[in-house]
């Protein structure tokens, strides 16, 4: 744990930084998760955990041997959702980016989504849209739109091989490679994970 940190902060973390890492994983191991979709005038409502288990000890030096084993486990559905869905982010990216929650947020989004984009079908999504997703707490979509257009460049500069374009009415989506290249592993006998 303490190195992942270090390799997020790009230094030694301090007591404080680590103890905050671990009340953010804390909260995050005890959240409910609500989701509403909206899809064809119904409203289908999910509740989920992504975590089921906690169990986390940790030592006062990292170069000390954990004596108690750790463990994060994770719920089944939220798991086979990740062995079907999951896109790897560059930890160097999220590290470069860590000092903006937006600028996260608008990476991992298109890292998820443009990868799944039909090459012959760009998705135009309109700032109305983009608005609704990533304009909390803006009161004017012009102010948003220009906080908005600064963290896509920043996102772009960690993801350089995502192709999208801005229009007046929004954004243009065409389909990219995810920003880390995937890996096969033969597993059972010939089984490919990806």
């Amino acid at each position: 744990m303490t190195a992942f940190i270090k390799r997020l902060l790009k230094r030694n973390p301090n007591g404080r930084e680590i103890r905050h890492f671990k009340d953010q994983l804390s909260s995050l191991s005890t959240a409910t998760i609500r989701l509403t979709i909206l899809a064809l005038e119904r409203a289908v409502q999910i509740n989920t955990q992504i975590v089921t288990a906690f169990d986390l000890w940790f030592p006062k030096n990292p170069n000390q041997r954990v004596l108690w084993p750790s463990t994060v486990r994770l719920s089944q559905e939220y798991f086979d959702t990740l062995v079907k869905h999951a896109v790897p982010l560059d930890e160097r990216s999220v590290s470069a980016l860590s000092h903006s929650p937006m600028a996260l947020d608008v990476y991992a989004w298109l890292a998820q989504r443009l990868h799944r984009i039909d090459p012959g079908k760009p998705q135009f999504i309109p700032w109305k849209a983009v608005y609704e997703q990533f304009g909390q707490g803006f009161g004017r979509i012009r102010k948003f739109r220009e906080k908005f257009l600064w963290v896509l460049r920043q996102a772009q500069i960690q993801y350089p091989v995502a192709r999208m374009e801005i229009d007046r009415g929004g954004v243009i989506l065409r389909q990219s490679p995810p920003p880390v290249p995937r890996r096969f592993i033969a597993i059972d006998g010939g089984d490919l994970l990806g």
